[in-house]
């Protein structure tokens, strides 16, 4: 994703994140809806892990169309393991 910059003749510049390469010219103010040009700026690329963008990107996406569950996570089991007999007088939840 690539981050363009408009600006509106009334409330400045405002930062839109579209695909590389599908700006538009022109873009709606989201406090007027009036029609905003597109600034030609120095491209905002930064040597961040590939991990990092897709982290910001699932973020925003769960911002739009949060992800609806039916049901809570269940618990982990204890692992198969022998278990510790110091442990075995701990409460329990």
């Amino acid at each position: 994703m690539a981050t363009y910059v408009y600006r509106c003749r009334s409330h400045g510049d405002f930062d839109v994140r579209r695909p590389l390469g599908q700006a538009s010219s022109a873009e709606a103010c989201p406090r007027c809806a009036a029609s905003a040009r597109r600034v030609f700026t120095a491209p905002r690329l930064s040597a961040q892990p590939s991990a990092v963008t897709e982290a910001y990107d699932a973020a925003a996406a769960s911002s739009e169309r949060p992800a609806v569950v039916s049901a809570p996570p269940r618990r982990r089991t204890p692992s198969a393991g022998t278990p510790n007999p110091a442990t075995s007088r701990l409460p329990r939840p």
